[in-house]
């Protein structure tokens, strides 16, 4: 089967070039990959006839594509479940793109890729070229997505092909007025707001004396004339230069104005491969992203304006330091843990001198490990200020080798500056945009917004209460983690994790006195839980850095600022926090390119030790990987690698194994993580004999459906599904192998002997079952009902996976959907009111009475009353005879 398809968010440049591929293939399905840009979408609410020949996804079967057609794009991220068929051994896959041809991840067995200004031009000529012939209604869909993607042909990406493509559409039919009816020129609504969000994150730096000023914003979809609102945006500021940087869709869009000698717009365009003049020029990027075309503009400006920077701008605090006493092992130690190469040596609020590692390692060497840092110190340094000027350090440090020079206002030590500050100074510093108002995946909002918009009202306010407390007590206060990066991804968490540079516990205190609520405190890790009265929950930490004293060993904590506090966290999409405090509320900080990161779907550690220090995150990024539907980034996934190459995870305990599998197998679709721990080698961390054989996934797949099956059926019923999942993934291990490897989970003994003799058990009623269904002896309602009522609900749900009989299956399902909750009407008072004496007979008689309602042998409770009564007479009779 033949399938077009595009990426998601579809535009008029990927509906027209499905349009003429499905000329070129006829008989192949027209299916979206995902949803539509609003205009799209508008336009098939007013052309409901034009969509009658596309194929939803939903009613697609994805395993019966045989070739798969893609237009516009060449990456496997953007074009949703499809990414599973570019994937699958023997699919063809042909593409039609006007993107370079490594702008993608995705090989293609044919199709077209060459630079041009729209897709649906490539695709018109081949038409035009074969003789093809099309109606005025094709003709006109086309005509959108070529004068879509070049601006109506007014693009510098424009070619002369999508000229030509254009005069053979209008020759036949092309109707220019339902064109311009959806193309136009005028400033629109989109456009104002536009202006809105670009007038919001405008950012006016001073280099060298000149003013320049850089706005930005992302949309998912092509708005046009942004030179207007340069121009309007010029005016209405009085600005002396401006950068004005759109990503829209695949490109991202750069409009330069200047109205001073210092900064030439047409040679900082020509950089990006654009032009233009010195005060008025643009260009248009397709390889880059939106941040990294904002980074590139960044360092093409600093190369053109040399930026007059002091001290403040670029030297770190808070600062760690050292005793004189310290001796040189330990300050080896500290070295290390900090991760820096000088540290300040203060005595009494005096500082004495600086130890540098270089000093260390030598001392170490000569075996002077117990000699105290004051003796080989470097005693003799130069102080800055605030604002000594950078040129002054930058004499210092590099003229004369030095690793560190200090900062100090009114006599205090309030900073540092290390070679590594300046030589980040230098090719980097303080971004020109701001970053943090650079929101993803909205289109240019500011994160208020997106919260007003995403959240329940009740979160919105606490998230402002949380903020007013903390400019109360001077304390800034942020939201960070998982409740950032979903928010950015358009996801509901309430989740709230708060971070305060500061004592997290006083703020903890406080917040809870005002709100009459509880808290709970953790004084040795500085973090602190606040329950409101129905129960909901908050957790705040004072910012922090940890330390690892071997690898998967459990850190050590200290204070420190937000930057440490992100740093020490698993992966860049995790490392977002937004400001509470007002002004700044809303105000998003992005340290380590964690929404680069959400643009790309890329799950990235932030350092090359992260799965040294805590081996649990290689789980966590499988999970994530999943969840998200991300990939694992390269390198990443090579670290991954070697940590297993090199056994770090035996290291880990077993409760942390125990609990990140136990999430893994929590997840949506647990069995791809499985597949992908696999993959990774880690199941042998679980057990050295577990393996993921075509048995094992069988019965993980079967898992998955009878799980599901379950929920679907039984609303209310509990079912811890992660069990189920572990004992179809353990099913291929022998008694002894199961049990080594709850040891090695460190499941408490109780429970390990209780699922250790369940897992038998069970083995030997779904053996009972099988055999006796195999003879064709079936088992009556109430032998079901006796054999089965002891196994816990996940034990049954992996007898219905592992059995390969449907009339098991069937069983076990009768249990759940009828036998399980049967009981008697009668109970022990109707007995001794039919005159039997209290005994052993009680249960016995009650006993039967139950089997004859399982099998349906007795319907009411007068039923079971007659049946209860000849049962006493007979005991009767047996007692007197």
């Amino acid at each position: 089967m033949d399938v077009i398809t595009t990426h998601v968010n579809a535009d008029f440049d990927c509906l027209g070039a499905m349009v003429a591929a499905s000329k070129l293939y006829p008989g192949a399905l027209m299916v979206f990959s995902g949803s539509q840009e609003k205009s799209m979408r508008d336009f098939f609410l007013k052309s409901t006839s034009y969509v009658l020949n596309f194929t939803r996804l939903k009613d697609l079967e994805l395993g019966s594509v045989t070739r798969l057609i893609l237009v516009d794009c060449q990456h496997s991220s953007r074009i949703g479940r499809f990414a599973e068929v570019v994937r699958r051994p023997g699919v063809e896959v042909h593409i039609y793109d006007h993107h370079p041809e490594s702008s993608g991840d995705i090989t293609a067995s044919g199709g077209v890729i060459r630079e041009c200004g729209s897709s649906t031009a490539i695709l018109t000529l081949m038409l035009a070229e074969r003789g093809i012939k099309v109606n005025p209604t094709e003709a006109t869909l086309m005509m959108l997505g070529v004068y879509e993607d070049t601006g109506s042909l007014i693009f510098p990406s424009t070619t002369v092909d999508d000229f030509r493509a254009a005069a053979w559409l209008l020759e036949r039919g092309a109707n220019l007025n339902t064109v311009s009816d959806f193309i136009t020129q005028e400033l629109t609504a989109e456009q104002v707001s536009l202006l809105n969000d670009l007038l919001k994150a405008l950012k006016t730096t001073n280099l060298h004396g000149a003013q320049v000023s850089i706005a930005h914003a992302s949309v998912d979809h092509y708005i046009g004339d942004i030179a207007v609102l340069a121009h309007m945006m010029r005016d209405m500021e009085n600005l002396q230069a401006l950068f004005v940087v759109a990503g829209m869709g695949s490109r991202v869009y750069i409009v330069a104005r200047s109205r001073i000698p210092e900064v030439n717009a047409g040679e900082i365009m020509h950089e990006f491969g654009g032009g233009g003049h010195a005060t008025a020029a643009s260009a248009t990027v397709k390889e880059l992203t939106l941040l990294q075309v904002l980074a590139k503009l960044e360092q093409t400006l600093r190369e053109h304006v040399n930026p007059r920077r002091v001290a403040r701008d670029i030297m770190s605090a808070p600062v760690k330091t050292l005793p004189g006493t310290t001796t040189i092992a330990a300050a080896g130690e500290l070295l290390t843990r900090y991760n820096v190469n000088a540290m300040p040596v203060v005595d009494k609020g005096h500082m004495n001198g600086i130890i540098s590692r270089n000093v260390v390692e030598t001392a170490l060497f000569h075996g002077l490990g117990e000699v105290p840092v004051s003796e080989y110190m470097h005693t003799e340094f130069v102080k800055a200020a605030p604002a000594t000027p950078i040129a002054e350090i930058q004499g210092y440090i590099l003229g004369h080798d030095r690793r560190l020079m200090p900062v100090f206002e009114h006599g205090e030590l309030v900073g540092v500056i290390t070679r590594t500050n300046l030589l980040r100074y230098m090719f980097a510093g303080e971004a020109l945009y701001d970053v943090a108002r650079d929101n993803l995946p909205v289109r240019g909002r500011d994160v208020d917004r997106l919260m007003n918009r995403l959240l329940a009202p009740r979160i919105v306010q606490l998230l402002r209460d949380l903020g007013r407390v903390g400019k109360e007590l001077d304390m800034p206060v942020y939201v960070v983690g998982g409740f950032v990066r979903d928010l950015l991804l358009g996801f509901q968490n309430d989740d709230i994790d708060v971070t305060i540079e500061g004592d997290g516990i006083l703020f903890a205190e406080t917040f809870a006195r005002e709100f009459g609520c509880r808290f709970k405190d953790h004084e040795k890790f500085g973090t602190a839980v606040i329950i409101f009265p129905d129960g909901f929950k908050i957790d705040v930490a004072s910012t922090r850095l940890e330390y690892y004293s071997s690898p998967g060993a459990l850190p050590t904590v200290e204070r420190s600022s937000l930057k440490m506090d992100l740093y020490r966290r698993d992966f860049t999409i995790n490392t977002l926090a937004i400001q509470l405090n007002s002004p700044e509320f809303g105000h998003l900080i992005d340290y380590f390119g964690g929404q680069k990161d959400l643009q790309e779907r890329l799950i990235r550690v932030l350092h090359n030790l992260s799965f040294v220090e805590d081996p649990t995150r290689v789980f966590r990024a499988i999970r994530f990987e999943h969840r998200l539907d991300f990939h694992i980034a390269k390198h990443t996934e090579n670290l991954i690698k070697n940590a297993v190459r090199m056994d770090f995870l035996h290291k880990l305990g077993g409760k942390r194994l125990l609990t990140e599998l136990i999430h893994i197998l929590r997840e949506k679709d647990s069995l791809r993580a499985v597949e992908r721990m696999n993959e990774l080698g880690l199941l042998r961390f679980i057990n050295p004999e577990l393996r993921l054989d075509a048995g094992t996934r069988k019965v993980l797949e079967e898992a998955k459906k009878i799980v599901s099956w379950f929920e679907l059926l039984f609303l209310e019923g509990h079912c811890e599904k992660w069990a189920v999942y572990f004992l179809a993934l353990c099913q291929s291990l022998a008694d002894e192998q199961f049990w080594g490897t709850c040891v090695r989970l460190s499941v408490t003994e109780h429970y390990r002997e209780k699922l250790f003799e369940m897992r038998i058990k069970s083995g030997e009623v779904l053996e009972i079952m099988q055999r006796r269904v195999a003879r064709r002896a079936m088992l009556t309602r109430s032998e079901i009902y006796h054999l089965l009522k002891e196994l816990p609900v996940e034990l049954l749900l992996f007898m219905m996976a592992k059995t390969g009989s449907e009339e098991v299956k069937k069983l076990i399902s009768l249990y759940f959907t009828q036998l399980q909750n049967v009981r008697c009407f009668t109970n022990g008072g109707d007995l001794q009111a039919l005159g039997l004496p209290a005994g052993p007979r009680y249960r016995e008689i009650l006993g039967l009475l139950l089997d004859a309602r399982l099998n349906n042998e007795i319907q009411s409770r007068e039923d079971e009353l007659k049946l209860a009564e000849q049962l006493v007479k007979q005991h009767s009779s047996e007692m007197t005879g």
